[in-house]
């Protein structure tokens, strides 16, 4: 979990904290868009009037030249200009209501429809933001957006998880951002405090992720978490071996050894090469053959499993049993099947 934190003089409102995806759009472009355009008009002005010249007087009785056409344009379209060039001949006053006019209320209709569009853009999110917070249930918190957090969600997005239905939680506005783009929805905050998982709505989430770059938030993280919720599935990550039977003390269903498990990758490649190769195509969903947990199947045939699956192990009232420990006749409801599988889209 990135550590810095932009800190404001006042307390960001509740809702400040959910970024919500929305589609790509460059406000860059739209501004020197929109400049360009209004430009345009002053140039079309300035030029309507230099073209015209000789149905305009100046109050110095000079000649209308270049720049007197461009001050004229641009105190016209402004404003309601200051009455020191003006249109004599009918003519210039004919091009005045047929074409200043048009070109000065485009100018205003362009200003106020800037205003109007930023307006409407911070309606629209709030709104999005209150339509999210009615309607996420069921989700899963990615508690820490680092490298492991980005791992877990590009593994749930494989998996055929909706993207709109994952929170990221972290600290760092960049990474937010990373998360938006990635069609997550992020809320940047601390993942130790309360107020911040009430914001990613952990009381009705599904599943947590605990994925910080330290032991000691994880456990924070996970105390917290499981006093919200009782009844979320939380994994969490640790670095020190010393420290998971406190995260397993806090509450957390499953609890993975990343320092210990990427060390026996690498133990298992000096020898078995061929092995390692296996094990991350099985840990990459969506590719060749993946390990899965389905539930069993009422009628298959005298078969535990489904056809071209291999049954690795049942899971029991969180007890894991070997193939040879049952039988489907003593299968139950709420056992879990851990099966190897050629990938659906592999």
């Amino acid at each position: 979990m990135a550590e810095s934190e932009r800190v404001t003089a006042t307390a960001p409102s509740p809702m400040d904290l959910v970024f919500v995806p929305r589609p790509e759009r460059s406000p860059f472009a739209d501004i020197l868009r929109r400049v360009g355009f209004a430009a345009s008009l002053v140039v079309f002005v300035a030029a309507v009037v230099r073209l015209g010249r000789g149905g305009y007087i100046d109050v110095t009785d000079d000649s209308i030249g270049w720049l007197d056409a461009f001050y004229y344009a641009s105190v016209t379209v402004t404003t309601t200009g200051y009455g020191d060039i003006t249109a004599v001949s009918d003519g210039a006053r004919l091009a005045t209501i047929l074409l200043i006019t048009p070109a000065r209320i485009l100018f205003l209709i362009l200003v106020v429809s800037t205003t109007v569009e930023v307006l409407t853009d911070q309606t629209r999110e709030h709104l999005q933001k209150r339509h999210w917070r009615k309607s996420v249930n069921d989700h899963t918190v990615i508690c820490g957006f680092g490298a492991t957090g980005q791992a877990a969600a590009a593994d749930l997005v494989s998996r055929g998880v909706d993207p709109s239905t994952i929170v990221v939680v972290d600290r760092s506005a960049e990474v937010i951002e990373k998360a938006i783009a990635q069609g997550l929805v992020g809320i940047r905050g601390d993942a130790t405090r309360r107020e911040v998982l009430v914001q990613a709505a952990v009381d009705q989430a599904r599943s947590v992720v605990v994925a910080p770059n330290r032991d000691d938030t994880a456990v924070l993280i996970t105390l917290t978490v499981r006093e919200m919720n009782a009844d979320a599935h939380i994994v969490a990550g640790g670095r020190e071996q010393q420290n998971l039977h406190l995260l397993r003390q806090g509450g957390a269903n499953e609890v993975i050894d990343a320092t210990a498990a990427v060390g026996r990758m690498l133990g298992l490649g000096t020898y078995a090469p061929g092995a390692v190769r296996v094990l991350d195509d099985l840990l990459d969903a969506g590719q060749g053959i993946e390990l899965v947990e389905v539930a069993p199947e009422p009628s298959n045939g005298g078969a535990l499993t489904p056809a071209g699956s291999t049954l690795v192990a049942v899971v029991r009232d969180g007890v894991r049993l070997s193939p040879a420990e049952v039988s489907e006749g003593t299968l139950r409801a709420d056992d879990r099947l851990v099966v190897l599988r050629e990938s659906p889209t592999g």
